[in-house]
């Protein structure tokens, strides 16, 4: 099943309306993306928490590090770039964290608040290779800016 990115949307809008705490937030962005498409294998924020350093929560899927520095892996690097890393192959992404054996490709968008600054990266994992693609961008980060930049 293909996520449908328009009624994702609408669903999570109507979910999320009017709810101002971000972790709350997180959670039920995490939920509705996690089961709306059979891809995604591992689906989770890492909340900046310090400068540099990111922590794992809300999430579904299996375990997850921890805690990430802005300096290491796919989600340091859309943190430290402010850019979407859509990755096919994990394994030719250099310097990539393996918190999960089963992962092959990856995208990572970074989270912003209303006043523009980064609040955390989103994070898809799928145990497929070359998974994600130009649509799924587009449709995480309306979503993404909807729910947080709003």
């Amino acid at each position: 099943m293909r996520v449908d990115y328009a009624e994702l949307a609408k669903v999570v809008a109507a979910l999320t309306e009017g709810e101002t705490d971000d972790v709350a937030l997180m959670a039920t962005v995490v939920c509705e993306v996690h089961h709306a498409d059979d891809r995604f294998d591992w689906t989770g924020f890492y909340r900046v928490v310090a400068p540099d350093l990111m922590k794992i929560g809300p999430y579904q899927g299996g375990h997850g590090c921890l805690q990430i520095p802005f300096s290491r892996g796919v989600c340091g690097a859309a943190a430290r770039t402010g850019q979407v890393q859509l990755v096919p192959d994990v394994e030719a992404f250099p310097d990539h964290i393996a918190c999960s054996s089963s992962t092959r490709s990856e995208i990572v968008l970074p989270v912003r608040n209303a006043k523009g600054d980064l609040i955390a990266v989103f994070d898809i994992d799928s145990d497929r290779p070359d998974a994600f693609d130009a649509a799924d961008q587009a449709g995480l980060e309306s979503i993404l800016k909807a729910v947080f930049a709003s």
